[in-house]
């Protein structure tokens, strides 16, 4: 597996980490807002995009983690923070500018979830940390999702 690590500092380069981001398996407790540092990490199992593009055999999953700095604010919408085991699909990620070179990031996550972060300026950081054991061992990944 090669570990990608993608970095995102305009709308453009977000929109190439969304699409490597896009039905992503996130549970709530791997999202960890770090308020004093400005900054939130979401952790991750998100396709394979290379192995899907190459369609080589059954999907593969990838452990990710996704990092935003400079972030001013962190809010959340039908994203229940009091049920750290509830499973997320994540859709996409979203900007919108306001004034430069601030604005918001939007994550959009499947059953009307979201959260909105505003942000200093965008600097996003999406890490490929190893292979998903779980799934690579046979797993149910909506089941593992949980866990």
């Amino acid at each position: 597996m090669t570990q990608r690590k993608l970095i995102a500092l305009d709308e453009d380069d977000l929109a190439v980490i969304s699409a490597h981001v896009q039905d992503a398996a996130v549970v709530v407790a791997d999202i960890l807002w770090r308020e004093g540092e400005n900054r939130l990490v979401i952790g991750m199992r998100r396709p394979d995009c290379e192995q899907l593009l190459a369609g080589e055999g059954a999907p593969r999953r990838l452990v990710s983690a996704l990092r935003f700095d400079r972030v001013l604010s962190c809010r959340s919408r039908g994203i229940d923070t009091a049920a750290p085991e509830q499973a997320l699909e994540l859709l996409g990620i979203e900007f919108e500018p306001a004034q430069a070179p601030g604005g918001s990031v939007l994550l959009l996550f499947s059953g009307g979830g979201m959260l909105r972060l505003e942000v200093e300026c965008l600097e996003c950081e999406l890490a490929d940390l190893a292979p998903d054991a779980a799934a690579s061992a046979g797993g149910d990944l909506s089941a593992d999702a949980d866990t």
